[in-house]
């Protein structure tokens, strides 16, 4: 019909640049340099020690940091107490972590009240449970966009889609791991799923918009009727996530060191899932119908 419509598809080349952009330097990260696991995956230690003489903080750091210790966080319970949480250590670094602050305290003992070691709250058996899981969910979407849509096509550019997302979010937080020490942890992987759903809710509104359309008009060119299913949904999913995008700058730039990185995480899955849907899933869905057109052509 004699709907409006925006030429979605005249500029798939510019989405192909958009995407090997932001893919090739954190895939390249991710084989180079891998992310960095926070204690939820390795483990570590905690160490609680009575200090009678206050040290400043700035002394404490200053140990930490000569020592190379990776602390992952220190509290001061009361006057004299002090819990430091850490990666993996040995015994002899806590030994000459412990007298080292001996010696800014002024020499006077200091009382180890808890020396333990913790294992991971993420350990290898989880990871490897989540990522089966994950391939699971993968392949009930391809099956499931499949049947609904009745064309496998439909099922692999959602799934094609989709590894693009988590190659984004998973490239951008190993380069910040590169750059600036930035970890992986339980929140993280949250984020990680968060990014998966979302990538494929989109995916499927407009897949079933192109469909409807298709219906109605099937000798219409594929691509017209792709723009015209791109114009219609792009509004609605542009309100949608750009909710959620101001919720989460909001928490980026307010909320606290643990809380930050986690709205980072989902602000570039939100991000990249409401892009990848129109420019990912979908061109690759009608390049393939191209291709089939040309062989039945010949």
């Amino acid at each position: 019909g004699g709907k409006t419509m925006i030429r979605f598809m005249k500029y798939i080349w510019v989405y192909v640049c958009i995407s090997s952009l932001v893919l090739i330097p954190g895939i390249y990260s991710l084989v180079k340099n891998g992310v960095k696991p926070s204690v939820d995956f390795t483990g570590g230690s905690v160490l609680e020690v009575n200090i009678q003489t206050p040290i400043e903080k700035s002394a404490i750091d200053e140990v930490v940091k000569n020592q190379k210790i990776p602390i992952v966080s220190m509290q001061k319970q009361d006057s004299a107490t002090y819990v430091f949480r850490m990666g993996q250590v040995s015994e002899e670094q806590i030994s000459k972590f412990i007298a080292a602050l001996q010696t800014k305290s002024g020499g006077i003992p200091i009382d180890i009240l808890r020396n333990d070691t913790i294992g991971p709250v993420l350990g290898s058996e989880l990871l490897f449970k989540s990522v089966v899981a994950a391939l699971f969910a993968v392949i009930a979407i391809l099956l499931y966009v499949a049947y609904a849509f009745k064309d496998i096509k439909s099922g692999v550019a959602a799934v094609l889609a989709l590894i693009h997302d988590v190659l984004v979010v998973f490239g951008s937080f190993s380069l910040f791991g590169y750059f600036f020490g930035i970890e992986v942890d339980t929140l993280f992987m949250t984020a990680f799923l968060t990014t998966m759903s979302f990538s494929v809710h989109d995916t499927i509104i407009i897949f079933d918009r192109i469909r409807e359309y298709r219906k109605k008009s099937p000798n219409a060119p594929f691509a017209d009727v792709i723009d015209v299913a791109l114009t219609e949904t792009m509004g609605r999913s542009l309100v949608n996530s750009f909710t959620i995008i101001f919720m989460l700058l909001a928490l980026v730039l307010m909320g606290g060191e643990t809380v930050r990185w986690f709205a980072v995480a989902l602000l570039i899955g939100t991000i990249t899932g409401t892009y990848s849907s129109p420019f990912v899933a979908t061109p690759i869905l009608l390049l393939w119908n191209r291709m089939e057109e040309k062989k039945k052509k010949h």
